[in-house]
């Protein structure tokens, strides 16, 4: 089918995508096991795809003609189709023609078959003819040539005597030639022998030599990294040298002037001092001079007031007289007076209350001021404590940051040594990481050049392994085993032993080979849990081999000093006994490969030489050149000895790195303590600062409390004077109140006025000179005082803060003794540290030089030795010039020899004398008799030399013929009694097939109508000339060629009728007549099941019932699948599925009921 056939068969329903392929599944019930398959059930599924169909028994892949040959074993025929009956065939059943039912005939009973070999047959013979047909002219041609060889062959004889005497004559020369190669080829062979003797001296000489080369050339870069790394030592030192230098130089600058500015301010701290002491005692005198006048200059003030309030009195009263000497002219009656006067005495005594509250205020305010003035000297005096505690703290604290100082500075210098040791260390580190990554991509580049896949190894190894995924894998079992803590993982062979006599590396790494790559594990179970890491992370691929799993069975090893055993070269620890013997225990080292082969032969061991070439005991010998440098074992050593060194250098390195994060960590503890103590310093500092600010405070409220308690005591002095005045001038107010009113003073009065006059007079005079005592004293004690409060003791604050500031280094005055105590210290500590690098890198200078002239010397030798391998490069190259010129020699010879053999060869079978007549022959002799021969043979030119052999040639080649003729007579014969024997049995299976069916055919028409009557007729050709007319091109013909058709006469009413032919029958009764037919057919070649496909549509209800009855009948030994929409089967039937569509067009199925089926049938017939 093509492809378009193919998509049309798909349905597709209402999807919108392009159905690609779908299938048809048939389940058999097969209890009674008629197809041979040995299951309960067959399922058959058939896939139509675009392309091709696919077929599946029992869910497993076949082809079709295993289903046709599996249906045909069931009893499905391939030549009755009629155990599935699809719409459409009744129909063409029932307009057949005579000729079409006597096809069908045919093929029900097989004809086809025999129609076929008898066709086959007879092409046989048509060829056979022909064959025969060429044998006879063959034959002809045969005859005649031989009649012509028959007169060569006396001719020839005398050439053939001829001929012999000249094979004879050139086989003693070709063989006296031979002889003279062979002794050339035997000299040559000897020189060649002495040759590679020496050249195999040569050989190993030079591979010393590159031995040598190498190991210098490893000593060269090992001294030159070693150089490299001391010349950054020697730098980063000089470096360090160089900014210590220039510290150093500016550190002693520094100290110089802080020594010279100690020096200057030394002499000013003893003039400072002095001074000092001088202000002291000037402040001390003029106390004293202050405490001796204080008491006079209050005496002086206490006479003043005194005195003043004598002369206020005085006064008062003086100015009371005049008032009242003045009131007498201005008032003019007591009245007016008394009311003036009562008036003035209420006024003043309400101001003489308020005087009097306010001299009560200022007495209450001077007696609470005068206790403060105490209370603030012993604030001034407590802060004075606090200070100097202060400066005392300030000092431990100081000494404390020196000590932490000096401890920092050696452990910085201690970081510093590490640093530089931690420098070379990572140089020398990742020097030995690109070396070991060197070695080791070396190494998995000997190991991944190959992919071999090499088996299971009896009990060896558990995978078969890709070499070029090992080096990944051996990669990923070092980190599985590491990550993952598996105990038991030894890692490769290379690493578990080490050769003790490096002539035996080459033995050992041939004999191992890739077995030096297989991973030691103690059990499989470790092997298996490391595979089952390694394949869920994909990391290559390795051979392992489990100790428990391996019983090495090695033969014995031969006890001679010419063959020792390869495994006691090497040295193990005793654990992995049995992986070397697996590996090496079979081999032994032998001298040269005769010995080798000879201890193969005796032993049943391996063997192997020095130089790699193995015999081994199943008959191999493999050997050649083997390249030193790509040497495995080596790489094994290098990879060896740079992990050694790394792991070695890696160690101490992360221990230096270790102790600088110790020191470190001390040095920040240190500096975090030294930050702390510098806090602790600023804190008491600016506490000092707050508590001098505070005493100076203290000072200046005790100042303004002594200013207010004299001012208090002025103003209650002021307010006292008045109250007198005021209290004598109301006592007067009182007593002229008394008095009556006069035109002038008493007399009494006029002489009080005079005494008070004079009294005033002589009190102002002693005011005034009590005034001028008591300023002159008061002077004298402002200037003392201005003097001891505003110079002296000021003067004496600023020279003690002087005097303090000396003692303290950490003010930033860098006159201060600590300061230069400190920079003395850090000079010291750099002068050691100078001196300490000096040293080293004098050291490493001397180093440097030492490893110069090892250098020097390293490069001398590499030198000599590369001028030394050059020259034996030459003395080789000359060598294997001299050996080739022995190999064209030896290859001429041998291509003489060749043709020598050749020529003796081409002389063909020789007579007995050849070998003896002319072998005592001078080679002159020969050569005169060979020439004398091949004249003689000159005139045979025209000879036909191959006359005996074409004649024998031609007699087999009749012989064969005639044989052959004999044999294709027979098959001829043959061929025709087949086919006469096939055409008998088609006749009798086509007349046997007909009979029964013909039987059939009335015993089912019989049930199908009882009343009535059917029978086959089989028709004959009658004219026998239009027979011969239409068979004259045939040369084979059957009986059954005689029968032109098969013909149905029934009658549906009567037994005895002759009947109607089909042609005459109404439709439904064709259809009962073509359904008798195929019943009839069906009986003739059983099916195990049968499916119709509505075959009642076009019967009649009487028939269908009939036609049903027969189907319920026969299921007995059958299945019955019918279709339908007529109710008359669904009365016999056992079981009922219905088709149904959803919608999506897709039809699904489902068992329902008789009823339910009826229902449908009925509900589609009123539909119709």
């Amino acid at each position: 089918m093509s492809k378009e056939e193919r998509q049309a068969l798909l349905h597709e329903g209402i999807t919108v995508t392009t159905t690609m392929s779908a299938y048809v599944e048939i389940v058999f019930d097969n209890s009674d096991n008629r197809f041979p398959t040995g299951h309960d059930e067959v399922i058959l599924r058939r896939t139509i795809g675009l392309k091709k169909d696919e077929y599946s028994l029992d869910k497993k892949s076949a082809s079709k003609a295993d289903v046709m040959n599996l249906l045909e074993s069931a009893g499905f025929s391939k030549s009755n189709p009629y155990y599935i009956v699809p719409q459409g065939r009744i129909t063409a059943l029932t307009n057949a023609k005579d000729h079409e039912r006597l096809a069908l005939l045919k093929e029900v009973a097989g004809t086809k078959v025999y129609e076929q070999r008898r066709t086959e047959s007879l092409r046989i013979m048509a060829e056979t003819d022909a064959k025969r047909t060429k044998i006879n002219e063959l034959l002809d041609y045969i005859e005649s040539r031989l009649s012509e060889l028959e007169e060569e062959k006396e001719e020839l004889k005398e050439f053939q005597d001829k001929d012999k005497e000249r094979r004879c004559l050139e086989y003693a020369l070709y063989q006296r030639e031979l002889e003279e190669v062979g002794e050339a080829l035997d000299e040559i062979e000897e020189d060649r022998r002495a040759e590679v003797h020496g050249a195999n001296l040569r050989r190993e000489k030079f591979n010393e030599q590159e031995q040598k080369i190498s190991d210098l050339e490893k000593a060269i870069s090992e001294t030159k990294h070693s150089q490299q790394t001391l010349k950054i030592t020697r730098d980063d030192i000089q470096a360090e040298l160089t900014d210590f230098v220039r510290t150093r130089t500016e550190l002693e600058c520094t100290l110089a002037d802080v020594r010279a500015a100690n020096a200057s301010a030394g002499g000013k701290r003893k003039e400072i001092e002095a001074e000092i002491a001088r202000v002291a005692r000037q402040v001390s005198e003029k106390g004293s001079a202050l405490e001796q006048l204080l008491p006079q200059w209050t005496e002086q003030c206490d006479l003043e007031s005194t005195e003043k309030r004598c002369l206020d009195e005085a006064n008062a009263k003086l100015a009371a007289l005049f008032a009242k000497q003045g009131r007498t002219t201005k008032f003019r009656t007591k009245s007016e007076r008394d009311a003036y006067l009562k008036h003035e005495i209420g006024h003043m005594e309400e101001y003489c209350k308020t005087q009097k509250a306010a001299l009560m205020a200022a007495q209450t305010e001077l007696n609470a001021a005068r206790p403060g003035l105490g209370e603030i000297d012993g604030q001034i005096a407590e802060v004075q404590n606090k200070v100097e505690d202060g400066k005392k703290r300030i000092r431990d604290l100081s000494d404390q940051v020196v000590r932490l100082k000096d401890q920092h500075s050696d452990l910085t210098e201690r970081r510093k040594d590490l640093w530089r040791e931690d420098t070379k260390l990572e140089s020398i580190v990742s020097r030995a990481v690109e070396e070991l990554r060197t070695a080791e991509r070396s190494l998995a580049g000997m190991v991944d050049k190959v992919d071999i896949l090499f088996p299971e190894d009896k009990g060896t190894s558990l995978t078969w392994t890709s070499m070029k995924d090992t080096g990944a894998g051996l990669r990923a079992v070092d980190k599985i085993a590491e990550r993952d803590g598996f105990k038991g993982v030894y890692g490769p062979l290379y690493r578990l032993f080490e050769v003790t006599d490096s002539r035996f590396n080459i033995a050992v790494e041939l004999t191992a080979g890739n077995s030096l790559f297989h991973v030691v594990v103690d059990t499989d179970e470790t092997a298996s849990r490391v595979l089952d890491v390694m394949m869920k992370e994909k990391t290559g691929r390795v051979t392992f081999m489990p100790l428990n799993r391996l019983k090495p069975k090695n033969p014995p090893t031969p006890n001679a000093q010419d063959a020792e055993p390869l495994i006691n070269k090497l040295r193990f620890d005793p654990m992995f006994e049995k992986a070397f013997q697996q590996v090496f225990g079979k081999t032994c080292v032998c001298r040269d490969l005769t010995i080798a082969a000879a201890y193969v032969k005796s032993h049943g061991i391996n063997t192997i030489t020095l130089d790699g070439d193995k015999v081994d005991r199943k008959g191999a010998l493999t050997g050649g050149f083997h390249d030193i440098r790509r040497s495995r074992i080596e790489a094994i050593k290098a990879v060896t000895t740079w992990r050694a060194k790394f792991e070695a250098e890696d160690k101490r390195s992360q221990e230096v790195k270790l102790s600088i994060t110790e020191l470190e960590q001390e040095i920040t503890r240190l500096t975090g303590q030294m930050t702390v103590l510098a806090g602790q310093q600023n804190q008491t500092r600016e506490s000092r600062e707050r508590l001098m600010d505070e005493g100076n405070q203290l000072t200046r409220e005790k100042e303004k409390l002594k200013q207010r308690i004299a001012r208090l005591e002025a103003d209650l002095l002021d307010l006292e004077t008045e109250l007198t005045g005021l209290d004598v001038k109301l006592a007067g107010y009182k007593t002229e109140l008394a008095t009556p009113l006069t035109k002038g003073l008493t007399a009494e009065e006029e002489m009080l006025i005079a005494s008070l006059g004079k009294e005033v007079e002589k009190r102002q005079k002693d005011m005034v000179e009590l005034s001028r005592t008591k300023n002159k004293l008061e002077g004298q004690k402002n200037q003392i005082e201005i003097e001891l409060n505003e110079r002296l003791r000021r003067r004496q604050e600023e020279l003690q803060s002087r005097i303090d500031a000396f003692g303290d280094p950490d003010d930033g005055d860098v006159t201060s003794a600590e300061a230069l105590e400190a920079k003395t210290r850090e000079l010291k500590a750099l002068n050691k540290s100078i001196a300490s690098l000096t040293t080293k890198i004098q050291a490493i200078e001397k180093e440097g030089d030492d490893f110069a002239v090892k250098l020097q010397e390293l490069r001398a030798s590499l030198e000599k030795v590369q001028n030394q391998q050059a020259e034996d490069g030459r003395t080789i190259n000359r060598q294997q010039k001299t050996t080739e010129r022995y190999l064209a020699k030896r290859q001429m010879l041998l291509s003489r020899k060749d043709e020598c053999n050749r020529n003796i060869r081409d002389l063909g079978v020789l007579p007995e004398e050849a070998f003896e007549k002319y072998i005592s022959e001078k080679l002159d002799k020969l050569v005169k008799k060979l020439h004398n021969v091949n004249e003689g043979l000159k005139k045979f030119a025209h000879v036909n030399k191959k006359a005996f052999e074409q004649y024998n040639n031609f007699t087999k080649q009749r012989d064969q013929l005639l044989a052959r003729r004999e044999d294709l007579d027979k098959s001829a014969t043959s061929i025709e009694e087949l086919v006469e024997v096939l055409d008998q049995r088609k006749d009798e299976a086509i007349e046997r097939t007909f009979k029964q069916v013909a039987i059939n055919f009335e015993e089912v028409f019989e049930k199908l109508v009882p009343a009535g009557r059917g029978r086959l007729i089989i028709q004959r050709r009658i004219d026998q000339d239009e027979e011969m007319d239409e068979d004259a091109g045939e040369t084979q013909q059957s009986a059954i060629d005689n029968y032109t058709g098969v013909s149905i006469k029934v009658s549906f009413n009567s037994k005895v009728d002759e009947g109607l032919r089909i042609q005459q029958l109404s439709g439904g009764q064709k259809s009962l007549v073509a359904l008798a037919t195929v019943f009839a057919i069906q009986k003739c070649d059983p099916a195990p099941f049968y499916l119709f496909d509505e075959i009642d549509a076009n019967l009649d209800a009487q028939y269908r019932t009939a036609v049903a009855s027969m189907i319920q009948s026969l299921s007995s030994t059958a299945q019955f699948i019918t279709t339908t929409f007529r109710p008359e089967m669904l009365v016999t039937a056992d079981k009922f599925y219905g088709v149904l569509f959803n919608n999506q067009k897709v039809s699904s199925i489902r068992a329902i009921k008789r009823e339910e089926a009826m229902e449908f049938v009925d509900q589609e017939a009123q539909a119709q």
